[in-house]
């Protein structure tokens, strides 16, 4: 079965045609994205609420455990210290740099001066497009199957033909998958990589406690559910004992360290996040995919690549 794109962002020719997606806050440390380095595929370290010399102890910790391997960083664009965060990795050495919940031309310059591949998570044509002629060398597609911060109600699936049909630069897919099934769904649509999320962060590797990792193996099909953000944004999420008392009305945030561009301040989406990936559900907002109910056991990175990809042939093999 030859079916395996080969991916190629910028410089870059990870293995696998796959990028790990970068989870706030702390889900996605440098422990995973050094462990799905290793194994082949792109590994994202998520620089969201990190400062600097936490995210550059990071990225060490990533490049350790590599073997040589691809590692990036993602980080929110809505993020106040956005700009630092990227500067701080291209400073380290990083080898691409991957944004969402916004757009960023000065990430897309950064990176021109700088010679690291920029990979914009984008949700329409159009900004595909703008991103390409801004020097993107990829963009991720991210449907509405997607963990977190969405930018769309489509489904990836109809989202991903009309982006790949507007751009010649690389487009991977990302939402909504979970399992071997969903891959081979996606690869019959003829996309150039994939990114997931989800199934990393129900990984042995993922830096989230076991009480959130139980929470998605809990999942039954139909539970995410949409809940607005402070973003500014719907994001995918199980219910906790916080998402029930959010749904009631907002929770004053006693204290605002300013960390989002704009905050609508329902919630402290930075302290929801980060209790939840200590396992505090009581405090805690815990984002997941559509597809987290097809998660049934906490694996190692190794065994979730075997299971993608074990028999999976290249296209140009």
């Amino acid at each position: 079965m030859k079916i395996l794109p080969r991916l190629v962002i910028g410089n870059l020719r990870p293995r696998f045609p796959i990028i790990q997606g970068g989870m706030a806050i702390r889900v996605s440390t440098g422990r995973l994205a050094g462990a799905v380095a290793r194994e082949g595929g792109i590994g994202l370290i998520a620089g969201s609420g990190m400062q600097p010399d936490e995210l550059r102890q990071e990225i060490r910790l990533a490049r350790s455990i590599a073997n040589g391997g691809y590692i990036g960083v993602n980080t929110l664009v809505a993020a106040t210290e956005f700009m630092k965060v990227m500067e701080t990795a291209v400073d380290e050495g990083i080898d691409v740099l991957v944004a969402g919940a916004g757009f960023s031309r000065d990430l897309l310059a950064l990176g021109q001066r700088a010679g690291v591949p920029v990979v914009p998570i984008v949700s329409t044509a159009r900004l595909a497009v703008l991103a390409e002629q801004l020097g993107a060398a990829a963009v991720v597609v991210e449907g509405k199957e997607a963990g977190g911060h969405l930018g769309t109600t489509k489904s990836s699936r109809v989202l991903y033909p009309l982006v790949k049909a507007a751009v010649k630069i690389p487009v991977l897919i990302a939402g909504g998958i979970a399992d071997r099934d969903d891959l081979l769904e996606v690869l019959r649509m003829n996309v150039d990589g994939v990114q997931i999320g989800t199934r990393f962060a129900a990984s042995l590797e993922s830096n989230a406690a076991p009480a959130f990792k139980e929470r998605y193996l809990q999942a039954r099909e139909g539970d995410v559910f949409k809940i607005h953000s402070p973003v500014g944004l719907p994001g995918n999420a199980l219910s906790t004992p916080f998402s029930d008392r959010i749904a009631q009305g907002p929770i004053p945030v006693e204290r605002c360290d300013g960390c989002l561009k704009r905050c609508s301040r329902i919630f402290c989406i930075v302290r929801a996040l980060t209790e939840a990936k200590d396992g505090h559900l009581d405090r805690g907002l815990v984002f997941a995919g559509e597809h987290v109910y097809k998660i049934k056991e906490i694996l190692s990175v190794a065994e979730i690549f075997h299971r993608f990809f074990d028999g999976l042939e290249f296209k140009d093999a």
